[in-house]
């Protein structure tokens, strides 16, 4: 039985190590069943403890079977080691304390790892997964990030592929001569083939760039590689960052826990993150995998050259990587989408938690499993903070932080404080209170009052953070807020300016105005906050018509869009015409951005306005909700016909498919047509579309409008047996049906395709599809009778035996349990109760249950 207490770890007892890491030599002798891994680790001791007296060595280590062991040559007989699940101690009267080296055999069972932590086996192919904690399961070691060494590793098995970290020496012997943690280990063997290209760096040093696959998928390949090097020339113009190794390469694997990760010169991706065609993959595929290549590739150095000290400080390396990722995809694509297509996750994903029982700052104060703290806290408003110093820097002081930030700590493990002090000594400034970003969890809330007389206008601002789990009481923030003005003819009367809000309350004048202006406020959302601002539809629309900040002038209509739906929900209101109408003029507006039309037209998904009546204190009916979003999206249908008729044609891009950003921004356009023109014409559209489509993002568009009207079975058909041995097509196929479904019966759909063939449950990318799938589903998955929530419950209770990270994330969907209508509450409850009820429940698990049960 697995236990469910486990300890707390708490940052405030934080603590080196009495032993630092020089060297790192592991030989591995592969066997799926029984792997050797031979270690020998030279140990020095930690000057600033050498006062503490003689001290003990605990070496972290999981599920490892000790075959020998050995201090400088001599063998440590058993009754010299304590042992325990978590690892192994050795007293300190048998280790030399100035120093030693450790020599020891293990032997593990990669086959057995279903947990995909340390090394598995993936189909036949041994790969790694050292982040946080996976390192201790290969072998005994100090398995924290503040630990930093060199490190050679051989490689012995009968793969014709084998990899590791740094540079090759010979077959199978590679040398990493960059210090590195233990979580930045990699090591992949199997039969795999490279696609291979090279890059001259500004120095002129020339770098192999390798991409390992399975046979038969080299051919999708080229635009990863094709990323890959944009990325490596936009860190050295943007950023002054050179790769340090004379290779870098890239895996794909097919079960990983995450997307990806960027151990040190030998990136393991999640396969969905790499491979792609057009007739395989989507615009949006091609979209996440630039995006996701650059992440891993910018963590060379904003993670792996400069590291954490502890997982307490993720953020450090995962906020700071995100955010040069956003500024990367912002380049190479549009700013202005890329912002509220940010914008949008962050709202659905961190503001969630935010408001929600796993409400934590973005540096936690403690965890009991760090594999829960991979968050949008961490990683998406880790973003947010670093975007609001650069504006509070500009631009120069951030580019000078920057340069002081890799002088002074390259090679270190450090903190949010190293952080904030090279910002404060490389732009003179105190951040004292903006340091409040990285320790309070919440969401603030900023309302905004306005008078006008005078010709005086008076804006007074006002910051507000609820109390979240374990924080009663909030301190104001730092919030740099973007704001400008236009008249009612929509000309600008204020230009844009930054105010800082540092008080609880501020109030801004601006005199010599000859009307009333109309506010722009957190123009591009420099703070990410809730905004309580009273305007009219009238004015929403004309800033939706006349913002010159194109996020703004989207978030104008975006929020009438919300007032109106929400209206419909309470009162039972009719669809406002004059917003109707507005999203007609965009349509038809051709000197708009196409990709900025498609986010313009939508509306808001079921998921944010469940968010915004929760947040106006009403419990939330998801087939009501449905049903009301479903009402706007006919009317738009029907009034806007010939206009969507007229934009599906206009917007069809000639010759061979391209993923770049005009052509998906088309496509993307007549895809939001389409799903309208099919609400009319009973799919016959679709149907051709499908019939006709020559890429993976037209013949998705076209099933998923097919699978909402029940006209999909030929085509579901059809499309299963064309792609059913491509295993990122089939994941397709699975999620598409299951989020498509009409809510009536998609419960019954989802059960069955769980009891396909092909639903290979153990391989998380197969189970998100699927049931991830079914969560986005709303009216689905809260189902009034609560047969959604059972459905998914028998299943994390299933998952959670093999792969309790996984599981730990997919329960998070209950998260917001608390906000839906009392019968489904209950209903809601009793799954809950049943899974932590379950004896063998894993600590990431019991973890996540425990603070979602304790929801007020």
């Amino acid at each position: 039985m697995r236990t469910t207490t486990a300890p707390t770890i708490r940052l405030s007892d934080y603590q080196e190590p009495p032993f630092w890491i020089d060297t790192v030599d592991l030989f591995f002798d592969l066997h799926p069943t029984k792997t050797r891994v031979h270690s020998k680790i030279t140990f020095r001791a930690n000057p600033s403890r050498s006062g503490d007296g003689p001290h003990d060595l605990r070496l972290d280590g999981r599920g490892l079977k000790l075959l020998s062991a050995s201090i400088d040559g001599t063998e440590l007989e058993d009754g010299l080691i304590d042992f325990d699940d978590e690892g192994l101690t050795l007293k300190s009267e048998y280790i030399p304390q100035s120093g030693f080296e450790w020599d020891a055999v293990v032997q593990i069972n990669p086959e057995a790892n279903t947990a995909l932590e340390g090394l598995y086996m993936s189909n036949g192919m041994y790969c790694t997964q050292c982040e946080a904690q996976g390192f201790r399961k290969i072998t005994y070691f100090l398995d924290r990030p503040d630990v930093m060494a060199t490190y050679r590793v051989q490689i012995n098995g009968d793969m014709p592929v084998k990899l590791s970290n740094g540079n090759p020496i010979n077959a199978g012997i590679w040398h990493d001569p960059w210090k590195k943690p233990a979580y930045l280990f990699a090591l992949v063997a199997g039969d795999l083939v490279s696609y291979d290209d090279g890059f001259t760096t500004g120095s002129g040093k020339h770098v192999d760039l390798k991409i390992y696959v399975r046979p038969g998928d080299e051919g999708k390949c080229a635009y990863a590689m094709d990323a890959l090097k944009r990325s490596m020339r936009w860190d050295e113009q943007v950023y002054g960052r050179e790769y340090d190794l004379d290779i870098f390469q890239i895996v794909a694997v097919d079960d990983f826990n995450m997307g990806a990760m960027e151990n040190k010169g030998l990136n393991i991706f999640n396969s969905k993150y790499v491979l792609a065609s057009p007739e395989t993959a989507t615009d949006r595929d091609y979209e996440l995998i630039e995006g996701i290549i650059a992440h891993e590739y910018f963590h060379n150095w904003t993670g792996n050259r400069i590291t954490c000290r502890d997982w307490f400080q993720l953020c450090l390396k995962e906020g700071l990587t995100v955010f040069r990722d956003q500024q990367f995809s912002g380049d190479m694509r549009s700013h202005a989408v890329k912002r509220i297509d940010d914008v949008l996750m962050l709202r659905a994903r961190q503001f969630r938690e935010d408001a929600g029982p796993l409400a934590h700052p973005v540096r936690p104060e403690e965890y009991i499993e760090i594999n829960n703290f991979y968050t949008a806290t961490v990683y998406e408003k880790g973003a947010e903070v670093i975007g609001m110093l650069k504006t509070l820097v500009g631009d120069e002081g951030y580019s000078k932080a920057l340069d002081l930030y890799f002088e002074r700590h390259d090679g270190q493990a450090c903190t949010i404080e190293d952080w904030i002090k090279v910002f404060e000594d490389a732009c003179e400034t105190d951040l004292s209170q903006f340091k409040l970003w990285y320790s309070q969890a919440g969401t603030p809330h900023l309302s905004a009052e306005e008078t006008f007389s005078n010709g005086t206008y008076t804006l007074k601002l006002a910051q507000e953070t609820k109390p979240t789990p374990g924080q009663d009481e909030k301190s104001p923030v730092v919030l740099p807020l973007r704001l400008a003005a236009y008249s009612q003819s929509g000309q600008e009367i204020i230009s844009e300016r930054v105010e800082v809000l540092r008080d609880v309350q501020a109030e801004i004048a601006f005199d010599g105005l000859s009307e009333k202006p109309i506010l722009s406020l957190n123009r591009g959302f420099s703070a990410p906050v809730t905004l309580g601002l009273k305007q009219s539809n009238a004015d929403r629309l004309l800033l939706m018509a006349h913002d010159t900040d194109p996020f703004n002038a989207w978030e104008a209509g975006y929020r009438t869009g919300m007032n109106m739906i929400v209206g419909m929900v309470l009162n039972d209101d009719a669809p406002d015409p004059e917003f109707i109408e507005a999203i007609g003029t965009i349509m038809s507006d051709s000197s708009r951005d196409p990709a900025y039309r498609a986010l313009a037209i939508g509306l808001p998904t079921e998921d944010a306005i469940a968010a915004e009546l929760s947040s106006r204190n009403h419990l939330v009916d998801a087939t009501l909700v449905n049903e009301c979003r479903n009402t706007v999206l006919d009317a738009l249908a029907a009034i806007h016909s010939d206009r969507c008729e007229a934009l599906f044609d206009t917007m069809k891009v000639e010759g061979p498919y391209s993923p770049a950003a005009q052509d998906a921004g088309q496509r993307a356009l007549q895809g939001v047509a389409l799903s309208l023109i099919s609400r009319q014409d009973g799919g016959a559209l679709a149907t051709q579309s499908f019939e006709t489509a020559d890429n993976m993002t037209q013949s998705q568009a076209a099933l998923t409008n097919l699978i909402r009207l029940e006209k999909a079975e030929k085509q579901l058909a059809t499309f299963y047996g064309r792609w059913k041995s491509d295993k990122l097509v089939t994941d397709k196929w699975f999620a598409l049906q299951a989020i498509a479904a009409p809510s009536a019966h998609a419960v019954e759909t989802t059960n069955a395709l769980s009891q396909h063939a092909d639903f290979q449950w153990k391989n998380p990318n197969r189970f998100r599809s699927l049931f991830g799938g079914f969560a986005s589903n709303q009216a689905a998955f809260h189902r009034a009778d609560g047969a959604g929530y059972t459905l998914l419950t028998d299943w994390l209770i299933k998952l959670d035996a093999v792969n309790p990270q996984t599981t730990a994330r997919m329960v998070g969907l209950f998260e917001t349990w608390r906000r839906n209508t009392k019968d489904r509450q209950e209903k809601i409850a009793a799954c809950l109760d049943r899974i932590a009820s379950n004896p063998d429940i894993s600590k990431d698990t019991a973890e996540i249950i425990g603070k979602i049960r304790a929801a007020k």
